[in-house]
C-alpha cells in the first residue's frame, strides 16, 4: 500500500490484547482471543485494520496483541505482519500498559491515533473525520465522542456508559489522538484511571469535589470539564464530536456482538 506523506500524518496503534482469558465473549465465540472473534467471516481486528489501511490520515499501523500464536492463525493478518504493513508487538498486561509501551517504541514527534480491536464498525470515513479534526487544532490530546441521542436513535435500548454534561450527553468512541510528545503524558494518567474507565463520577472526582458537585447537578459542561482536565495534566485537551453512531459501538459483551452482526446484516441487505 503506497501512502501520500502529505496526507497521511498519524501513526495508528490498535490495542488487541486480552484483559483476561476468562472472558464470556471469548468463550461464547470459541475464539482464541477477543480480537480474533469472527464477525461475518472476518476476525474483528481485521475489520479495524481494514478501516485504518483505507484511511487517508494514517501513515503507519502498529498492532499491540493479540499473542503471536493468534496472529499466525489468520493468513491475511500474518501476511500483513510479515510484510511490515502492520507492525506487531506483544501486548502489555493491560490496555493502558500496551498503549504506553507502543508509544514508547515510536519517534517522539510522531502523532498517534489510538483505537481498539473491538471496534468492528469503524470505517475509514470515521477515522478520517476524527484524524483531520484532531490535526487541525493546536492541541496535545484529542478524544472522540458521539452524541448519546444519535447512538440511541440508531440503536434503541443500547446500554452504553454515558457522560452527562450540561451541554449534552456523550458516549466514548475508543478513538484518541496524541498529537504532540507532551500529549503522551496523558497515557500515564490513563494507567491510573483505567479500572474506573466506565465510572464517570470516579474519573471526574480526580478534578476535585466541587467539579463532582457541578457534574451531579448537571451544571458542568464538556468544555469546562476538558479545561479542568487540561489544567490538571498541564496539557491542551479537546474533544471531537463525531456524527457517527457506529463510532461509539465496541464489543464488550455477547449482546454487543449480536448488535454488531445485526447492523452489518442490515447494511448488507440495504446495499443488495
Amino acid at each position: 500500500m503506497h501512502l501520500n506523506p502529505q496526507e497521511h500524518q498519524l501513526t495508528a496503534i490498535v490495542l488487541a490484547g486480552d484483559r483476561t482469558k476468562a472472558d464470556s465473549l471469548i468463550n461464547h465465540s470459541n475464539a482464541g482471543s477477543k480480537a480474533m472473534i469472527d464477525i461475518d467471516g472476518l476476525p474483528m481486528v481485521r475489520r479495524v485494520l481494514n478501516a485504518l489501511r483505507l484511511s487517508r490520515v494514517v501513515s503507519k499501523i502498529t498492532l499491540s496483541g493479540p499473542e503471536a500464536s493468534e496472529v499466525a492463525k489468520d493468513e491475511q493478518l500474518a501476511q500483513w505482519v510479515a510484510d511490515g504493513e502492520v507492525i506487531w508487538s506483544e501486548p502489555g498486561v493491560s490496555p493502558s500498559t500496551s498503549a504506553y509501551q507502543a508509544m514508547n517504541g515510536l519517534d517522539p514527534e510522531e502523532a498517534v491515533l489510538l483505537t481498539t480491536a473491538d471496534h468492528p464498525l469503524l470505517t475509514a470515513e470515521i477515522v478520517d473525520a476524527f484524524g483531520r479534526q484532531s490535526l487541525a487544532d493546536d492541541v496535545d490530546v484529542v478524544v472522540g465522542l458521539a452524541p448519546h441521542a444519535l447512538v440511541l436513535e440508531a440503536y434503541p435500548g443500547i446500554k452504553k456508559t454515558v457522560l452527562h454534561f450540561s451541554d449534552g450527553e456523550f458516549c466514548g468512541c475508543n478513538l484518541f489522538a496524541f498529537i504532540t510528545p507532551e500529549g503522551r503524558r496523558a497515557a500515564r494518567f490513563w494507567r491510573r484511571i483505567e479500572q474506573q474507565r466506565k465510572k464517570p463520577l470516579v474519573v471526574i472526582g480526580l478534578l476535585g469535589w466541587l467539579t463532582v458537585i457541578r457534574y451531579r447537578l448537571g451544571l458542568l459542561s464538556l468544555e469546562e470539564a476538558l479545561a479542568k482536565l487540561s489544567k490538571r495534566l498541564g496539557l491542551r485537551i479537546r474533544a471531537v464530536i463525531l456524527p457517527y453512531a457506529n463510532a461509539a459501538l465496541d464489543v464488550d459483551s455477547v449482546a454487543d456482538l449480536m448488535l454488531v452482526k445485526g447492523s452489518l446484516a442490515k447494511a448488507a441487505a440495504e446495499n443488495a
